[in-house]
């Protein structure tokens, strides 16, 4: 099952569907030439199908596993992380003054994209770096950043993020983990943490723990926390790890997949740490780290989802029952389908991509209006459809699917967690139709506009597609003005087949803009039909779940629904 990198792809969207050219044209962003772009897309593609895609199987194979304290590495991913780490890539968009290449978030989503697609279990932990230099970026003091930055972004050290605890998951506010000041500057941090991706390597020098705890006298919920900074060795005077911190991984989680990845649960012991950002202002700064993560982990379900659909392909044209099953109408229907869903949704992460580009270059208040309310829905669609991707591939390769020996398997059970982690993605939904319609519903009026407007330039050319998305949007657009106007429990309820009737809605429009760029005839024409035709329509049941809003759901007691 040979992976590789869907540069056409890619290349296609940031051309003629969600064009990069417009960032390039910014102060910022000059040095994202089209030569340059090309260079960074073609070697990445390289890295990821010669270096990681051959780790995948490995990295299910011979998980990570903890040996007298520390994490040992799947065998191969120490070498491979290595290539990542000097060919600059965890520094594609970390800032240039720290060492890092400075290039578009969208250049950096493309770059996950392939590496989520190749093996995701090692991608995750640059990924994860890449985070946190973020975060140190914009909240760190002068002196952390001249010192954690490079080591950072240079992958000599690696970086996390630690904010669950047993009691606290989604209610980041239980949180009981504790910092206390030493004197000097510096914080004791006690507490244990849960589920932290690669709390712990054998691949770089050093682990730099983000965690959130609360100060003495702080208060309860989510206004009392801050975030430190406490590295797994105790920096030396020359910037080199120097003695060990109170930081220990205690275990490691036993999970459905992404066995290559370590899930850690961490114990802080009056670790030393360092304040990131103004006391009780943690959640502000993790924020910072986790609103690209969440796109980033939405590109991760569109990788695995590519991945998983190469294989389903390759396999339906070997096979034969009855000729090659490529043939037969249900194996198209999937496969056309699998193919359809991971176009749209990677154009849609990419979108948001730019939008956040965008905003980052000229400070503009409707680009990063149009990125915040973009990120839920390329987060939960993007794993979604990687969820869903893989399952479908399973069903191609009929019993062998459920094969291990396959190796079609791994796709589902490592992307699954995807629709979990950074958020589920009910929460992105809930996210969606509440913080990010504070604003009246203006973000989504601009872009459903926008859409109406890409549907009319293509009545001539493809009338019948397009006379399809300009009804959808218009359908999509009363339902967001009757969305928010409700209360917030209606809301709630409604939220995920709100947020699913966007993204169909979305993924038509993308697809339209392909097809009318290839001028109505070809093959992504054809694959605009396929999502047009039969996906889209979906849109119209989705907003009818979401018009019931809590509906019975409330009439149905607990007792009964344990009955």
């Amino acid at each position: 099952m040979p992976y590789r990198a869907p540069l056409d792809d890619i290349r296609f969207i940031l051309d003629q569907v969600v064009p990069l050219a417009p960032v390039a044209a910014t102060d910022r962003y000059a040095e994202a030439t089209p030569d340059l772009v090309e260079a960074i897309l073609t070697e990445a593609a390289r890295l990821c199908d010669t270096v990681m895609a051959p780790l995948q199987r490995a990295g299910d194979l011979h998980p990570a596993r903890l040996e007298n304290g520390t994490v040992r590495s799947t065998p191969g991913f120490a070498e491979a992380f290595r290539q990542i780490a000097e060919g600059g890539w965890v520094g594609v968009s970390a800032p240039l003054e720290h060492g890092g290449m400075g290039l578009p978030q969208a250049l950096n989503m493309a770059l996950h994209d392939m590496m989520s697609g190749a093996c995701l279990a090692l991608g995750l932990n640059p990924l994860l770096t890449q985070g946190q230099v973020e975060a140190l970026d914009h909240h760190a003091s002068a002196e952390l950043k001249a010192l954690y930055l490079p080591k950072l972004i240079s992958g000599e050290w690696s970086g996390t993020m630690n904010l669950t605890e047993p009691q606290a998951g989604s209610d980041v506010g239980a949180l009981r983990t504790r910092a206390e000041p030493n004197g000097d500057g510096t914080f004791a941090v006690t507490g244990q943490k849960i589920f932290i991706s690669w709390g712990d390597c054998d691949m770089t020098e050093n682990v730099c723990h983000l965690v959130l705890a609360r100060l003495p006298g702080a208060p309860a919920g989510t206004k009392g926390i801050s975030l430190f900074l406490v590295p797994k060795f105790i920096p030396d005077a020359n910037g080199k790890p120097g003695v060990k911190n109170g930081v220990t991984v205690v275990s490691l989680e036993h999970k459905l997949g992404l066995h290559g990845s370590p899930t850690c649960v961490m114990e802080y012991d009056r670790a030393t740490g360092w304040l990131v950002g103004a006391e009780q202002g943690g959640m502000a700064a993790m924020f910072t780290m986790m609103n690209n993560a969440r796109l980033a982990v939405g590109v991760q379900g569109v990788g695995v989802a590519e991945a998983a659909c190469q294989a389903a392909v390759a396999y339906a044209a070997d096979r034969r029952q009855m000729g090659p099953i490529i043939d037969h109408p249900d194996v198209r229907r999937m496969l056309a389908t699998m193919r359809a869903e991971v176009f749209a949704a990677r154009a849609i992460a990419l979108a948001c991509a730019v939008a956040t580009d965008m905003a980052q270059a000229t400070g503009e208040d409707d680009w990063r209006a149009r990125a915040a309310f973009l990120t839920p829905i390329a987060k939960a669609y993007g794993t979604d459809v990687g969820c869903d991707v893989s399952s479908t591939a399973m069903q191609v390769h009929g019993g062998m699917g459920y094969v291990e020996e396959t190796g079609v398997a791994q796709f589902w059970r490592d992307v699954r967690v995807t629709a979990i982690y950074e958020g589920t993605n009910g929460i992105q939904a809930m996210d969606l139709v509440g913080r990010k319609m504070m604003d009246g519903g203006e973000a989504a009026y601009r872009l459903l506009e926008e859409i109406e407007a890409g549907a009319e330039a293509a009545r001539a050319c493809l009338p019948d597609l397009a006379g399809a998305v300009w009804s959808a949007a218009e359908t999509l657009r009363e339902a967001t003005e009757a969305m928010a106007g409700r209360a917030m429990p209606d809301r709630f309820a409604g939220a995920v087949p709100y947020l699913r009737a966007f993204a169909r809605v979305l993924g038509a429009h993308f697809h339209l803009r392909a097809a009318l760029a290839e001028g109505g005839t070809g093959l992504r024409s054809a694959l605009a039909r396929v999502h047009i035709d039969r996906l889209l329509p979906q849109y119209a049941a989705c907003l009818a779940e979401a018009k019931d809003g809590t509906g019975a759901l409330f009439d149905l007691t607990s007792e009964a629904l344990a009955s």
